[in-house]
């Protein structure tokens, strides 16, 4: 095809480079954006030492923060819940992978065939609503090791959102521009490859910041059930919990939650960074 011919020009129009600056970005504006939030997280804090000092004798089952730092000063606590996330890490990373390939995969071929759509999507909602913590003791049964039965949960609590995702940005294009294509004779591997694939990526990425704090929720879940093999977090967590070793077992689970965040984030500004020219992720 030549570089005029009308697909291209649809192609080109499906990301026009639009931006918005936001409001509050820079000057004080910042200072009142953060302040809220800071002043929150104070009030907290505050909260967590009465309610620690009103416990008497009990409050070593909520100690204080200032004693759960002291666990991450601590060098052989500390590399113990490092060590742990990394596995947990590991896990995380390719329940992702796993979850994002499987969605994909699966919402092009039910975009390509209604009898594909009609057979399978029924089964992607029950995943979503299958109890993980049910099948655990299949998942054991049935998994060859501890990582693999880590993945296997981490890819089921991951999966629907890039499922259901990927299959409505694909569903997404519009229909003057799908009338184009088919003026022109295009196959459908152009059309996919195209048209309806580019103007997927904001769906495909939200779906994927989405499943990527889910594939975290979920490595740390299967790390607390299944013990074979080198533990993660959630083992550690679970070892803490039966010792009640209270500020160890808050320090892994803020540490979790902070790596959740993190990796929120991280996907947020790949997104930003792949479609943020033409498209504002908010």
């Amino acid at each position: 095809m030549s570089d005029d011919n009308p697909i291209l020009v649809v192609v080109n129009a499906v990301a026009p480079p639009v931006r918005r600056q936001r409001a509050g970005s820079y000057g004080p504006a910042k200072i009142w954006l953060w302040l809220p939030p800071l002043l929150v997280l104070a009030a907290v804090i505050g909260l967590w030492y009465a309610i620690s000092a009103s416990l008497g004798d009990r409050s070593f089952i909520l100690p204080t923060p200032d004693r759960i730092v002291e666990v991450y000063l601590t060098e052989s606590t500390r590399g113990e819940i490092l060590a742990g996330m990394g596995v947990t890490m590991q896990t995380m990373l390719a329940g992702l992978f796993a979850a994002s390939v499987i969605g994909i995969v699966w919402a092009i071929a039910m975009t390509q065939a209604k009898w594909v759509e009609r057979s399978t999507y029924p089964y992607a909602v029950i995943l979503q609503s299958i109890p993980i913590l049910a099948i655990t003791p299949i998942i054991a049964f049935w998994a060859p090791d501890g990582f693999t039965a880590r993945t296997i949960v981490c890819v089921l609590i991951a999966l629907f959102p890039m499922v259901s995702n990927t299959y409505f940005g694909l569903q997404s294009v519009d229909r003057s521009h799908r009338e184009l294509f088919r003026l022109q004779k295009a196959t459908r591997w152009i059309v996919l490859t195209k048209l309806q694939l580019p103007a997927a990526q904001p769906a495909i990425f939200a779906g994927l910041r989405i499943s990527a704090g889910l594939a975290v929720v979920g490595a740390v879940v299967g790390d607390f059930f299944f013990q074979q093999g080198v533990i993660g977090i959630g083992a550690l967590m679970r070892k803490y919990q039966a010792r009640l070793q209270m500020e160890e077992l808050f320090a892994s689970v803020i540490l979790a939650s902070l790596f959740g965040v993190a990796v929120f984030l991280i996907f947020g500004l790949i997104a930003r960074l792949a479609v943020g020219k033409w498209y504002d992720f908010g």
